[in-house]
């Protein structure tokens, strides 16, 4: 896949599994290589990640239905002063199992962020290629690499507690769709306002996406009580082409006995919420886009502990039109460098199919 449209991208994660949740890693100091003057200023660090993936399409474990990708990726920051720095993350890859390749080929390599950061007063300016987070437009972190995208941020802290963001994208790397960056038609950005607070946070999003000829508002709010937290959510979409969609979704959460405790609700009415890549509904998981249901609801209740150094969450959601979904994900931490994750997803992708069970197993290397 040479160039990806974001309708493209779209299908291609909804059809191979999702990693909307992605398990705790350990956080990793980067040592700082001092062997000159001229390289006193950079930090370099990385990871090496095994990931296994099979389903019972054709049977477990059969190469016609697993998968089989190893990578390391190495992260490098040069601080050309205070203020300017340089970052970069190469990522290289090959495949074990010839049947099913992750990111779309055998091997390969290419740079995933690639920026320049410079910060003055309270404004950060990231030009390059960069990852990006926000509710309903970004990347997350599955298979071998995370999302990434070509794209020109600001991002600002003069406000107290309030962080400004706008971010305008001109290329994207889907997840698992190999090493190439696809230009994106027309104008496509994101504003951002997010607001976080002792008990209260709140977010308000604008997004122009003419590549897939739709804009969008983003709003949610939430309160931690102490015992238990509240948030609300609402998405409004505006379709160059057809009927528009309103989502809104509901999430309550409390801890009990050493459980989280968490239980959400969302419902859209006349077409599906659009989103890029990242999907920031309450019901979402593992596979599921809980955005994808044209009308109708949808539930999810989720339970999360620790026990042996062993963290653990289960879930499940039901949809009116994506069918329901339960998901078991486990993560250890062995050293405070390496970790190992496993996840059990029974997935049905519409209401008359049948089930869809498949296993991940990763393993993570840090340095």
């Amino acid at each position: 896949m040479t160039k990806l449209s974001l309708v493209a991208i779209l299908a291609v994660s909804a059809a191979f599994a999702g990693g909307d949740i992605a398990p705790v890693e350990p956080v990793i100091e980067a040592p700082v290589v001092e062997a000159a003057a001229c390289n006193a200023n950079t930090t370099i660090s990385g990871k090496a990640v095994a990931y296994y993936y099979t389903d019972d399409s054709v049977d477990f474990f059969d190469n016609k239905s697993s998968s089989l990708g190893l990578a390391a990726t190495l992260d490098v920051t040069h601080n050309f002063t205070e203020n300017i720095s340089a970052n970069f993350s190469a990522v290289g890859f090959t495949n074990a199992i010839s049947d099913n390749y992750m990111d779309a080929q055998k091997s390969g390599a290419y740079f995933n962020v690639a920026n320049i950061t410079a910060t003055f007063a309270d404004t950060t300016a990231v030009l390059g290629r960069q990852l990006i987070n926000s509710p309903m437009f970004g990347g997350y972190d599955w298979l071998l690499a995370p999302a990434a995208f070509e794209a020109y941020t600001l991002v600002n802290n003069s406000i107290s507690n309030v962080t400004l963001v706008g971010t305008y994208v001109t290329k994207m790397r889907g997840n698992n769709s190999g090493s190439d960056f696809a230009k994106l038609s027309d104008d496509n950005y994101a504003l951002g306002a997010v607001y976080g607070a002792d008990a209260l946070s709140a977010s308000v999003w604008y997004y122009n996406i003419d590549d897939a000829d739709y804009t969008q508002v983003y709003v949610d709010a939430g309160y931690n009580f102490g015992m238990f937290n509240v948030a609300a959510q609402y998405v409004a979409t505006d379709y160059d082409l057809g009927q528009d969609s309103d989502a809104y979704g509901i999430k309550v959460g409390a801890t009990l006995a050493g459980f989280d405790l968490t239980a959400a609700y969302n419902d859209a009415s006349d077409r599906a919420a659009a989103f890029v890549s990242n999907n920031g509904l309450y019901t979402a998981q593992w596979n599921s886009a809980a955005s994808l249901d044209d009308i109708g609801s949808s539930w999810k209740v989720a339970a999360a502990t620790e026990f042996a150094g062993v963290s653990a969450e289960v879930s499940y959601a039901d949809y009116d039109v994506a069918g329901e979904e339960f998901d078991v994900i486990l993560g250890y931490g062995v050293t405070k460098c390496i970790s190992l994750d496993a996840i059990y997803a029974n997935t049905k992708y519409t209401e008359t199919e049948d089930a869809t069970q498949q296993l991940e197993f990763v393993a993570t290397y840090k340095f």
